[in-house]
């Protein structure tokens, strides 16, 4: 049972791999749609999508009954509120096994698609759906998630079931290296928000964001950037923020209630009466550290979770960015934001969202600090030197970010620009 804070912090202590052995894993979601309707599936016609790709060896992941996910070998495809679906990937050596398991996924999802006139459309936030209208599924969390979720965070709900992200999953050597890397992941929440922008479309019509997704959750209860995680962060600290953090849900006799009047220092204490003053197991503190909703976050990994969804063009080149730099060239990436003030940091991850690469930091704008910090990442995985089959490296799939910085345009723009012409929907669907 976990009963004290030095547990927690030896549960991070176990996170920690030799330099040779530092993986990557990347997830990312993805909104289906019935072709004929233009509306978002519904669990039913989810589990018929679940039933072809047993054919591509994905095996059911059940809960009372309901099949609520997949697994094949290392990975999983995980069902999210509104129905969006997850491929939470396997632990990888690199960028090209990550990309090579993201191109294999999407051609058998893609396969199942066509046979039942399903679409995808790889976006930060719904572009068509209203709130009202996304059909829910009966995994049980959720019902508690949303009914208690509205009250930390006014847009909590659209978090749940408009929003699809990217996320990076990468390891540390140490407590220190863990600091190190936690510190730069946080201070480039900004630029991931600004470079990664993908939801300009919000109900059919122009959002005036370019990364809607990133204000919703920053309205999310649970989310946010808090500004110790811009300081020094050590397990220690990052523990206690775990233990004053309040619970989502807890499990009593199978199911699922709200948790919402304890904190999980309360549940180590063995405090709360519905539970019957158990405490929590590591699984528990496993299944709370994952309800912690900030844009990057501790398990025994650390999650880097501020990029929007996109399609093809940039799966990869988010995860490739983000581990040239905390994998192949972190000294040379903190460098550069040690002299960035914590407030003026704050500020600017408030407003990346509504403007994008323009966003004022430190003097300049986040098109300057990207263009600074996507060369650092590109000599970072220059100095990794993973090469393919074909004799080239990793930064290939950094391509992508490089034209954005040319262009001066985000998927965000592209996205409207396309959909503004004509307002087609069909022009909002991965291609």
């Amino acid at each position: 049972m976990i009963n004290n804070k030095d547990q927690i912090i030896k549960y991070f202590e176990d996170g920690i791999k030799d330099e040779g052995n530092l993986k990557v894993g990347v997830e990312h979601e993805k909104f289906i749609f019935n072709k004929k309707d233009n509306k978002r599936v519904d669990y039913s016609s989810l589990t018929k999508m679940f039933y072809h790709l047993y054919e591509f060896g994905w095996k059911p992941i059940k809960e009372n009954d309901n099949v609520i996910g997949l697994s094949k070998e290392d990975k999983n495809i995980t069902l999210e509120p509104g129905n969006q679906i997850e491929l939470s990937g396997a632990k990888l050596s690199n960028i090209h096994e990550a990309c090579s398991e993201s191109h294999e996924y999407l051609f058998e999802l893609k396969q199942v698609l066509e046979k039942l006139n399903f679409r995808i459309i790889s976006a930060g936030f719904d572009p068509i759906s209203k709130l009202s209208e996304i059909p829910n599924n009966p995994k049980q969390r959720y019902e508690v998630m949303t009914k208690d979720m509205p009250e930390g965070g006014a847009l909590s709900l659209d978090m749940m079931y408009r929003t699809c992200g990217t996320q990076l999953n990468i390891d540390y050597t140490s407590e220190e290296d863990f600091s190190k890397k936690f510190r730069l992941a946080n201070y480039l929440v900004p630029i991931n928000i600004a470079l990664f922008a993908n939801s300009s479309i919000i109900e059919k019509k122009n959002s005036n964001y370019f990364s809607y997704r990133s204000h919703v959750w920053q309205q999310t209860s649970r989310g946010g950037l808090p500004k110790f995680f811009l300081e020094k962060v050590n397990f220690e600290n990052y523990a206690e923020f775990v233990m004053s953090m309040p619970l989502l849900f807890l499990q009593s006799d199978g199911k699922y209630i709200s948790g919402k009047k304890y904190i999980f220092k309360d549940f180590m204490d063995g405090k709360i009466n519905e539970i019957k003053n158990l405490q929590p197991t590591e699984a528990e503190l496993s299944t709370h550290l994952g309800t912690i909703f900030t844009e990057n976050r501790l398990k025994k990994y650390i999650e880097l979770r501020s990029m929007d969804a996109c399609g093809w063009d940039c799966l990869c080149s988010g995860p490739a960015f983000n581990t040239g730099l905390l994998y192949g060239n972190l000294d040379e990436a903190l460098d550069v934001v040690k002299t960035w003030d914590v407030n003026e940091v704050l500020e600017a991850y408030n407003n990346a969202p509504k403007k994008g690469l323009s966003t004022p930091l430190m003097g300049k704008d986040l098109l300057y600090w990207s263009s600074v910090i996507l060369n650092i990442s590109k000599k970072g995985l220059t100095n990794r030197n993973i090469l393919n089959k074909k004799g080239i490296n990793e930064e290939k799939f950094i391509d992508h970010l490089f034209r954005i910085i040319e262009n001066k345009k985000t998927n965000a723009d592209h996205m409207l620009y396309k959909f503004s012409k004509d307002e087609n929907l069909a022009n909002l669907y991965d291609q």
